[in-house]
């Protein structure tokens, strides 16, 4: 069965009904953007490990965003043949458009999607939404990075994941190991009171997706996987972390304004240390803000040097505005009293984040000479990343301590 989408507003076009059996059905989408190759053994592969020992009903959508090659007649195909897949069109491209048109009309218990290529192990599947069919848990996510996974790829993938990662962890405080794999699942329900609440309509969707759950109070559980590169892989590597520090600075934005929430019955937040609630958004629109700045420096200096005075210049610059503006913003700190000595032990993280990304680079080309430049700033977003959590901590408890801003006696 399949369906076009022609209306620029999706949120009210109609979906087809649902084939496979009642119960507690589980939605598998697989959003596609010019897949012709892989598609059809990709899905037929899928159907019949599901038919084979899921012990769930299942339906199978293919969610073509806007492709312009053999795709959508492929996908149909797939829908006329197999009894539980459908095929659902959308003139515009985007993963997360896709994403949300479908599972904001299901009828399913479970919602899911998976990347076409299939690079998870399929074995994973039932371990991810049991939780969700039983109740325990609110979302699901497949992991590459927690213990007991197993995972084949190269080391520029393995860098840039890794890096973002870890700014999502000290940037924003995110509890869960890996944002990135294109394998999750959600409560129906769920999802469909987060969706209106998450913005971007892309690659950061199911990013800004769990941090608005985690903001919430809901469950996500987490499954270790086994995972193998896809070689054809045409993500634009740049392009795609440009665009996620876009968005998490907006989402820090959101927290710091108290627009990052959803109707849900989540459960109750442990309180934060005094003062940190308000500090910690600040804190990371400002670390967004000087980590875009220090990659657009360090491309620019890398036209007259090498990556390793280019990264020393950029990071002198951004960390002097990074701890005035910590100082002013964060802290609440105004008035000239104190500002000498707090700039020169704001000067001690720059030689933090120096050591960690001129670390970094070295380790990146020891290890895989002649990295890209995109691979260099992945790098460096992780190496930054690091240094920010130490930085916050130590202007916290030492650079900005109130009693030490007390006996200095200033305006505050």
């Amino acid at each position: 069965m399949s369906h076009l989408v022609t209306e620029p507003d999706l949120a009210g076009a109609p979906l087809p009904p649902p084939g496979g059996g009642g119960g507690r059905l589980v939605e598998v989408v697989v959003p596609v953007h010019n897949e012709e190759r892989v598609l059809a053994a990709s899905v037929r592969r899928l159907h019949d490990y599901l038919r084979a020992g899921f012990p769930y009903p299942f339906r199978i959508t293919v969610a073509d965003n806007a492709s312009t090659d053999a795709t959508w007649r492929i996908a149909e195909e797939l829908a006329a043949e197999l009894p539980r897949v459908r095929a659902v069109r959308l003139e515009r491209k985007g993963r997360g458009r896709a994403l949300r048109y479908v599972w904001s009309g299901s009828d399913a218990d479970v919602v899911a999607y998976m990347d076409v290529d299939l690079s998870t192990d399929l074995d994973a599947f039932l371990p991810l939404v049991a939780p969700l069919i039983s109740g325990h848990s609110d979302l699901a996510i497949g992991s590459r990075l927690t213990r007991g996974s197993a995972v084949v790829r190269g080391p520029r993938r393995e860098v840039v994941s890794r890096c973002y990662n870890l700014l999502l962890r000290t940037a924003l405080a995110a509890g869960f190991s890996d944002a990135q794999c294109g394998f999750k699942a959600a409560r129906t329900e769920i999802a469909q009171a987060l969706l209106p609440s998450v913005e971007d309509e892309e690659w950061f969707f199911d990013t800004e997706l769990l941090l608005l759950a985690e903001r919430n109070g809901l469950r996500i559980h987490e499954v270790p996987v086994d995972w193998v590169d896809d070689p054809d892989s045409r993500v634009d590597v740049l392009r795609t972390a440009l665009d996620d520090l876009r968005g998490m600075a907006r989402v820090a934005r959101r927290m710091l304004t108290g627009g990052f929430a959803a109707p849900v019955g989540g459960r109750p937040r442990p309180e934060l240390p005094a003062g940190m609630r308000h500090q910690l958004p600040v804190f990371a629109v400002i670390g967004a803000i000087s980590t875009l700045a220090q990659l657009l420096l360090f491309v620019l200096f890398r036209l007259v040097m090498g990556p390793l005075w280019a990264n020393a210049a950029s990071l002198v610059i951004t960390t002097i505005g990074n701890t005035a503006a910590n100082r002013r913003f964060t802290f609440g700190v105004t008035g000239q009293r104190g500002a000498f000595r707090q700039q020169l032990e704001g000067g001690l993280t720059f030689l933090l984040g120096l050591a960690l990304s001129s670390g970094g680079l070295a380790l990146l080309h020891a290890t895989a000479p002649g990295a890209s430049r995109a691979v260099e700033l992945a790098a460096l977003v992780g190496a930054n990343a690091l240094a920010t959590l130490v930085r916050f901590l130590l202007m916290r408890a030492w650079i900005f301590h109130p009693r030490r801003l007390g006996r200095e006696g200033s305006d505050r």
